[in-house]
């Protein structure tokens, strides 16, 4: 009797251990909602001792003759001691089906990018702690100054401005991020064209 309400007790950790962390957000341009993004993170348990955290978009576009459509999913596994272990981007898109993937070697990424436009080699003998997907779930931490790009295979550094805004650029791209008690609550990819803006829902 005793060991049974004893797991019973234990019950509730066992489940929150296996329930994901999620964020979900809409994407919009010019005000019109295109798509959605939703932030995945599954903690470690006994079965499975890596922390996977997915990170997925989903945009559609129709404008006259403007036709758009952009699937991506990214997915980091993430060793006990906070490294990086393993990181695939899958992206189905109108002009294509293009992939990613950062694996440690022993003692070395291998790196190599397959995307629109963007095809990238290269090793990194530094372990990778922190991604542009860990920053879906908090602020950044003090002295962070840059962010592992999944999807280009490279990294995007960070600086941060005013209370809760990051800037994130990398080869003339630039990202705004906006948080709120720690929260992802605004992303802001600007383009030429027209800004993604991508808001928490």
């Amino acid at each position: 009797m005793k060991l049974f309400l004893s797991l019973l007790l234990l019950l509730p950790v066992f489940t929150q251990a296996q329930t994901p962390e999620t964020r979900r957000y809409a994407i919009e341009v010019a005000g019109l909602r295109v798509g959605t993004m939703t932030a995945t993170r599954q903690l470690p348990t006994p079965a499975s001792p890596e922390t996977i955290s997915t990170l997925i978009s989903d945009v559609q576009v129709d404008f006259l003759f403007y036709h758009l459509v952009i699937y991506y999913k990214v997915t980091n596994y993430v060793r006990a001691d906070g490294q990086l272990r393993l990181s695939t981007v899958q992206a189905r898109t109108n002009q294509g089906n293009f992939s990613s993937r950062t694996e440690w070697k022993q003692d070395h990424y291998d790196i190599v990018a397959d995307q629109y436009k963007h095809r990238y080699r290269a090793t990194e003998t530094r372990p990778i702690r922190y991604t542009v997907t860990d920053m879906f779930f908090a602020e950044p931490p003090a002295g962070q100054s840059r962010a592992f790009a999944e999807y280009f295979g490279d990294f995007f550094g960070v600086k941060p401005g005013k209370p809760g805004r990051y800037q994130a650029t990398r080869a003339g791209r630039e990202d705004e991020y906006q948080y709120q008690n720690g929260q992802l609550i605004t992303l802001i990819k600007k383009n030429p064209l027209k800004n993604f803006v991508i808001r928490l829902l």
